[in-house]
């Protein structure tokens, strides 16, 4: 089978131009946010956390999978980047924009929350990881990219990964998959 273009949120043309605009390079490729848009699509009147709203491009995605009951939280302390992603996508009354810190939001949050948690940034992936995965409703999603090694990762990078993968592996609670697609995906299923 041959990967083809997924058709795109409407609104992600607007956010892609914006985003060239600025000195943002970390946003979801096309693969990912088909991705999240179809797994979003699993969970009927879910409650989503998203860990790294950049521009909004994942946050597109998954509000394009969402069903109109369903819930996302997008968190960035990047008020810059957040500030394109609000312009463009806080019409859709689903989403609510959270601009701070993301340990201290991680911290604030009652386990057994979410349906879907997508970590896009260090807290929630390589910090706080396990105070993140307990905020997983039993049968819910964690999905994390940016695992496939990159010429421009720095060299610390790489053992951070490594880690973190055999971190995920030894969780009992946990099943996952590993994807060697896209950026390198990982997606992992809270077990009751």
């Amino acid at each position: 089978m041959i990967d083809t273009q997924a058709i795109p949120p409407a609104l992600l043309m607007q956010i892609e131009e914006a985003t060239r605009a600025t000195d943002f390079t970390m946003q979801s490729d096309t693969l990912t946010g088909s991705l999240l848009r179809t797994l979003a699509g699993s969970k009927p009147e879910g409650n989503f956390l998203e860990l790294g709203t950049g521009t909004g491009m994942g946050t597109a995605w998954l509000l394009d999978g969402m069903d109109t009951a369903s819930r996302l939280i997008t968190v960035d302390k990047n008020e810059r980047y957040n500030a394109i992603a609000r312009r463009f996508l806080s019409g859709d009354a689903r989403a609510t924009f959270h601009t701070g810190d993301g340990v201290a939001f991680i911290r604030s949050q009652q386990a057994g929350t979410f349906d879907l948690i997508f970590a896009d940034m260090p807290p929630g992936k390589f910090e706080l990881l396990d105070e993140t995965l307990a905020l997983l409703r039993p049968g819910g999603l964690y999905i994390i990219d940016d695992l496939a090694p990159l010429e421009s990762w720095e060299p610390a990078h790489a053992p951070r990964v490594t880690a973190l993968i055999a971190t995920l592996e030894q969780h009992s609670d946990l099943r996952i998959c590993k994807l060697n697609w896209s950026t390198g995906l990982l997606i992992a299923t809270r077990i009751a």
